[in-house]
């Protein structure tokens, strides 16, 4: 009964948070609705980031005397360095298995494309174990805009650029990548579960009606024949052709005969292989850049819908609830 007493108070608790959730959601919406013209864009100095952390800390460890000389030194280079200083664009892209961030990455290419001057150089932070041909193929084009558009490309690879994630970072002119990173998986990989069998164990009719010889190779219901499987193989055959051509178009030093094995590397052994010219974090890249450049940071966020938000949040919350509940009902 005691059980049953607090299950009714906690699941109160959740319909009570749940609407004023709803309530606030409600409101953001109505003055989100009023700016919906304005683009989700995030545009960061980093040159001033760099300064502002450099300023707190130095307050923190130098006494007050050697701090107001640092400043006024400080005032002083600036006052006499007044020359205007090239600028780099900083461009992050965290791929999924669908590499849904080109929508982002979309925009923020043409955002850069309309303000940079040729021989300036975008840096594409990219973190991907890959996935889907048609998203990466289309995120790798959207770098080659930049290429296009006499921009110099640099790629930095901090953990892993694999398979599509590679796909995208060849398009570079400068790969740089951090000793363990990742990158290669130059191959083509599906993978199809069949239960036909056990359809048929069971004494279920499948049908799967098409027009046209191959326009289903293989299937998950359907019964998988020898014709299917050699169809299913050729395509992917072609599609790991395409891909070594791609490659091979933009990192034209690199031998595929030995790269191209579906293989994967870590940064220590594939600048040996030339999969990428220079061993480095993305951190030390861009922190030399700011001694000479004006290096900006740009990041779109694409809104979430109304539906989205109220459901995250509340995922969140039950999520939150339950374990707040086992803890009290099985503590450590």
């Amino acid at each position: 009964m005691d059980a049953l007493i607090e299950f009714g108070l906690f699941s109160g608790k959740i319909l009570v948070v749940f609407i004023f959730i709803v309530a606030l959601l409600v409101v953001a919406l109505i003055f989100s609705t009023r700016n919906k013209n304005r683009p989700g864009m995030e545009i960061e100095n980093l040159n001033e980031k760099n300064d502002e952390l450099k300023d707190i800390l130095s307050a923190f460890v130098l006494d007050k005397k050697d701090y107001k000389k640092q400043l006024k030194a400080k005032e002083k280079e600036e006052k006499k360095d007044k020359t205007k200083k090239a600028h780099v664009y900083q461009l992050s892209f965290d791929g999924d298995i669908s590499a849904s961030q080109v929508k982002e990455l979309r925009d923020e290419v043409t955002a850069v494309l309309n303000v940079a001057q040729k021989g300036e150089e975008v840096v594409v932070c990219v973190e991907s174990p890959g996935g889907m041909v048609s998203g990466y193929g289309l995120a790798a084009a959207e770098l080659v805009r930049i290429r296009d558009a006499g921009l110099n490309l640099t790629v930095c690879v901090d953990k892993v650029a694999a398979s599509g994630g590679y796909m995208m970072a060849c398009t570079a002119h400068k790969i740089v990548a951090a000793p363990f990173a990742i990158l290669g998986s130059i191959g083509v990989l599906a993978q199809v579960p069949n239960v036909h069998r056990l359809l048929k164990k069971h004494d279920i009719d499948y049908e799967e009606m098409t027009s046209g010889q191959y326009k289903r190779t293989v299937s998950v219901f359907g019964e998988i024949t020898e014709k299917g499987r050699e169809k299913f193989k050729e395509q992917l055959q072609d599609t790991h052709i395409l891909f070594k051509k791609w490659v091979h178009t933009y990192r034209p030093q690199l031998n595929l005969e030995e790269v191209a094995t579906g293989e994967y590397w870590f940064g220590l052994k594939a600048i040996d292989l030339k999969l990428v010219d220079q061993i480095e974090t993305s951190d030390q890249y861009l922190q030399k850049l700011l001694n000479t450049h004006t290096v900006i940071k740009i990041k779109f966020q694409q809104k979430k819908k109304l539906g989205d938000k109220i459901s995250e949040a509340f995922g969140m919350i039950i999520d939150r609830s339950f374990d707040k509940l086992l803890q009290k009902n099985n503590p450590l």
